[in-house]
């Protein structure tokens, strides 16, 4: 024989048990979701009533709501509007972030260690209790609009997204900075060319984080940006009518195309996120 082969452990009652409630816990998960898809193919009144029910010949209506709905938000302008959002704001966060977190890493200073459990202390604060100061302080800096938002952003991820290069910073050999100061690199020169590429994988993981937040954010651009540029989610709300009236068909098919970019990208690009995590986890 060229090797052992293993012989397959048998199933446990515990190992069936614990089979049993990822798996119960998963359907909790995915159920919102398939019943989103599922109401989005039927009409207004079969959705209030039979919302768990399959769509029949009767409730049946094919596209139209996908159609209806898109015209009736302008899905197409708020997509435009929340991928240019996203991608900069995500963009801006990994630049700055991975480079603030490098420099209070590597720093022994008092004022840097501060700064870190600054960053950490952010974590905790809650967007509710600043929305409000933070509206006067956007509209009185001009930041209320598409380009504006993206400072805002880069505010509010800072801290996750420092808190997770520190960790993985820690990581990085001193040794190499070190060799390419003695090949001549600037600092900023031997950040770009040796120390960011060697964060690539911390720096999916907060790309990802941080697409998935800001791509499903309602209330930041709602209370900055309003409805002259409508992201996809404020887009969504203007489908509630007069005495607070729904068509929750057109509600659930536009729901549903809002939600089909970000479950792709993070479905392609999940794997990195425990690897990022993990990696950045060892010397942190």
């Amino acid at each position: 024989m060229s090797g052992i082969q293993q012989q397959r452990k048998p199933l446990t009652l515990g190992g069936l048990v614990i089979i049993l409630v990822l798996l119960v816990i998963s359907l909790l998960f995915i159920a919102p979701i398939l019943l989103v898809f599922l109401n989005s193919f039927k009409g207004k009144l079969f959705v209030i009533n039979t919302p768990f029910a399959f769509p029949n010949a009767e409730s049946f209506t094919g596209i139209n709501n996908y159609v209806s709905g898109i015209a009736a938000t302008g899905f197409f302008s708020a997509f435009g509007w929340s991928l240019f959002i996203t991608v900069f704001s995500v963009v801006i966060i990994v630049l700055f972030t991975s480079m603030t977190a490098w420099y209070i890493t590597r720093s022994t200073g008092r004022f840097c260690k501060g700064l870190y459990y600054a960053f950490v202390f952010a974590m905790i604060v809650p967007f509710q209790m600043v929305m409000f100061p933070l509206t006067k302080v956007a509209n009185f800096l001009h930041l209320d609009n598409p380009l504006g938002i993206l400072v805002l952003y880069l505010g509010f991820g800072s801290a996750q997204s420092v808190f997770l290069f520190s960790g993985f910073v820690k990581s990085v050999p001193i040794a190499v900075e070190e060799a390419a100061t003695i090949d001549g690199c600037t600092p900023i020169r031997a950040y770009f060319s040796v120390i960011f590429p060697m964060l690539a994988p911390i720096a999916v993981t907060v790309a990802i984080l941080n697409a998935m937040w800001v791509w499903n954010d309602f209330l930041l651009p709602n209370l900055i940006i309003g409805s002259e540029y409508r992201t996809i989610p404020v887009a969504v709300q203007y489908l509630r009518g007069g005495y607070g009236s729904i068509d929750w068909g057109y509600m659930m098919a536009m729901i549903g195309l809002a939600v089909i970019p970000i479950i792709i990208f993070y479905f392609v690009c999940q794997k990195h996120i425990i690897q990022g995590v993990t990696a950045g986890s060892v010397k942190g």
